[in-house]
């Protein structure tokens, strides 16, 4: 840890939103020079999704950091939480999950975040470590270091509870949970999105009431998915996932509007404001084509995950298809029964579907009315549209689907 106490503050607090405080941080710091003791920054993983997207590196970039200044990372998947699920019924992402499901997920994840920590200066831990063994006694013990007002200090709950909403009991346990899993932990720092502050905060409260000194808390901007306005989520369809193929990386990133470009830049690359100003301004002065500012964020990216030599063929097969307008040098099969043929035609919408290109018939209707569809590079424009079916005709859908049909 040779990096000054004020470089250490610097690079700590690029990109964050909310930091509380940095007076208790510089303090922090100084003490883990003064006793050479690393600090101990805490992130908490949902076990439910495991599969991690662009948007999850904006914490893991930041923790890495933390990392690269001599800090140890305490990764705590939240595998007790996770066994319980969504107590109000209305996530779909939190259902409850089982043992092999909570182990096979942590795998997974562990696979994937340490493409970007350094693992030897990562500790992973389950929160069920210490939560499966409670008593109802050390629940109601813990349950009364906190009030029913902090908790409805969250905007949410407040919101539900002036509308009359219902709010489980358990709703207020989780925070109390991740709080305690400071305390566990005996976290320096805890790191986050924006929409996590409240349950920080929790954390800190529950560290001051064990006579424990209290953690800083950090959080990150959310990313916005390739549609520009949402959070990144699978669930939304508008990710980028680490693990996705090279080519698909790439033709995801090319896809999203230009002046997203910006966050991406700065979030996922972490790139200087310095930096991204110079490269905002070289478009915006015509120095610059922005796709090939676009292609620049999409061959790092990529690069990241897959390598320089991925990237660099990524970048080549995307020109060749979207610039010269050429089919691309690997075509996967898709296996169209002869049973759903009628004298060797199906209609678009059906094909579309049976091909994989189009998640559901009004997916399909859509791709088709906007004239994405393309049968053996012709066009088709009609919905109803009956087409003959052969083996090895290329199928299109879009500005990435694309398959080479197998009648079986």
């Amino acid at each position: 840890m040779n990096t000054s106490i004020e470089r250490q503050l610097e690079i700590i607090a690029s990109r964050s939103i909310d930091l509380v405080s940095k007076a208790e941080l510089q303090r922090k710091l100084e003490k883990s020079a003064r006793t050479k003791k690393p600090l101990r920054i805490k992130y908490g993983a949902d076990p439910s999704a495991p599969d991690i997207h662009l948007g999850h590196v904006v914490g893991l970039k930041k923790l890495r950091e933390f990392q690269d200044l001599g800090h140890t990372v305490v990764f705590i998947i939240g595998d007790f939480t996770g066994m319980i699920g969504d107590p109000t019924g209305r996530s779909e992402t939190r259902k409850p999950l089982s043992r092999d499901e909570i182990s096979a997920n942590a795998r997974s994840y562990q696979e994937q975040v340490f493409r970007v920590l350094d693992p030897e200066k990562t500790e992973v831990c389950f929160n069920s470590e210490w939560c499966a063994g409670m008593t109802f006694d050390n629940v109601l013990k813990l349950s009364a270091r906190v009030t029913v007002a902090q908790m409805l200090a969250r905007d949410d709950f407040q919101k539900r509870f002036t509308e009359n909403q219902p709010i489980s009991i358990v709703e207020f346990i989780y925070p109390l949970i991740q709080g305690y899993d400071s305390v566990m932990v005996e976290a320096d720092v805890e790191v986050g999105g924006t929409d996590q502050l409240f349950n920080l905060l929790v954390g800190r409260d529950l560290q001051k009431s064990f006579g424990s000194e209290q953690q800083v808390v950090l959080t990150l901007p959310l990313l916005e998915g390739l549609d520009g306005v949402k959070k990144m989520s699978k669930s939304l369809g508008n990710y980028v996932g680490i693990s996705e193929p090279p080519r698909e990386m790439f033709g995801k990133i090319m896809s999203m509007p230009d002046e997203l470009m910006w966050r991406y830049f700065s979030l996922v690359l972490c790139r200087s404001e310095s930096d991204v100003a110079a490269m905002k301004n070289g478009m915006e002065s015509g120095a610059r084509h922005p796709r090939d500012i676009k292609d620049e964020l999409a061959r790092e990216i990529v690069s990241a995950f897959h390598g320089k030599d991925a990237a660099g063929a990524a970048s080549r097969e995307f020109t060749r298809v979207f610039s010269e307008r050429k089919l691309p040098d690997e075509i996967p099969s898709t296996a169209i029964p002869a049973a759903g043929l009628k004298n060797g035609k199906m209609r678009i919408v059906a094909l579309l579907v049976a091909a994989a290109l189009a998640e559901s018939n009004g997916a399909a209707r859509r791709l088709v009315q906007q004239g994405a569809v393309k049968l053996e590079g012709h066009k088709i424009t009609g919905i109803e549209t009956e087409v003959a079916v052969g083996n090895g005709n290329i199928l299109q859908a879009g500005k990435r689907g694309i398959a080479r049909l197998k009648i079986v």
